[in-house]
């Protein structure tokens, strides 16, 4: 059997859908696994042993740029996915993506598996899924594999990626010139769409002073470069500043791209994110996270998307991230820091 599996999301859509790679092999042995992936993406999974191919396509559109070699490059790849003759196609997607489904219907495999609302909307969609929204994402990418025959797992494995080597090695450089060691302490982040799922300046300081006071911990303090009104990738540079303005000696402030971040997060004590990426990579490296969501009225809840791995915990606010006691965030918080994770 070979198996193409379509992921264009972000980094942390892919990390999370690497338990339903692994139960594929586990229950199809001898099954060879492909991951479509985008040039943004496709390193989560490398090295990753449930993945025997990796088929990278280049964005064709980056805010209002559009490339014409990527657009030709684009036209080759799919013209090489369709001479594998796939058993199967799988959109790795727990909602609709239509523009997954359309890339996934243009490589011709022979059974192609994909959410959506209307199928009569893909007539060539040979298994189309019904929307499942009640479900963690990694239950719903599980379920994708129902018409290949294979029920889900009693439990589901958890997200899990291998670090790169360029992360780990920045990340001692980076600790080293600041007298830091690996467990030696957190890192707190900011990082998402909306801002009321961010903790406030104040509870950054008041949080990374209690780390200090109470575990003899720094803080490792990082944001998402850039300016919050960039229409590519919008930035937390604004949010970042009145913290940075504090000059705390115990916080150590970190801007940069995230495989730089990614080493930082791995060789932390435990982490503190919004609903990111960063929270689910947090969730998948050895020191574990505590994780944070509010206003799930408008924007995804943890049912949905809470960070999964042995060492995972997240709050929920009702309306702002800034509603939460300190109290409450260093009980859990402790739980993380005095949990063995190595």
């Amino acid at each position: 059997m070979k198996v193409l599996v379509v992921k264009r999301d972000k980094i942390g859509d892919l990390l999370l859908t690497t338990p339903m790679l692994a139960h594929l092999k586990r229950s199809r042995p001898g099954v060879e696994v492909h991951l479509l992936a985008n040039d943004y993406n496709a390193w989560v999974v490398e090295g990753n042993a449930d993945v025997d191919r990796i088929w990278v396509y280049r964005r064709v559109r980056t805010g209002r740029r559009v490339s014409l070699a990527a657009a030709w490059q684009t036209l080759r790849l799919e013209a090489a996915l369709r001479a594998e003759r796939y058993d199967w196609v799988i959109v790795a997607n727990g909602d609709e993506s239509p523009r997954a489904i359309g890339r996934a219907l243009r490589a011709r495999g022979a059974r192609t598996v994909a959410v959506c609302a209307d199928p009569a909307r893909y007539p060539r969609l040979s298994d189309p899924l019904a929307p499942d929204p009640g479900r963690h994402e990694v239950e719903r990418l599980l379920a994708l594999l129902a018409p290949l025959g294979i029920a889900p797992p009693e439990r589901a494995d958890d997200p899990r990626y291998v670090l790169p080597e360029r992360s780990a090695a920045f990340a001692r450089a980076w600790l080293a010139e600041r007298g830091l060691a690996p467990g030696g302490y957190v890192v707190l982040g900011l990082g998402a769409r909306r801002a009321k799922k961010q903790p406030s300046t104040a509870q950054v300081l008041a949080w990374s002073a209690h780390f200090k006071r109470a575990w003899g911990l720094e803080t490792v303090f990082m944001w998402t470069p850039g300016r919050a009104d960039d229409p590519l990738y919008p930035g937390d540079d604004e949010v970042a500043q009145p913290v940075l303005d504090a000059r705390a000696p115990h916080i150590h402030p970190h801007r940069g791209p995230i495989w730089e971040a990614l080493g930082l997060v791995w060789s932390a004590r435990t982490s503190l994110f919004p609903d990111s990426g960063l929270m689910h990579f947090a969730a998948a490296s050895p020191g574990g996270v505590l994780g944070f969501f509010a206003e799930t009225d408008v924007s995804p809840p943890p049912s949905q998307w809470a960070p999964r791995g042995p060492r995972a915990d997240w709050l929920e606010a009702r309306r702002s991230v800034a509603e939460l006691a300190d109290s409450l965030v260093y009980e859990r918080v402790a739980r993380l820091v005095h949990t063995d994770h190595r």
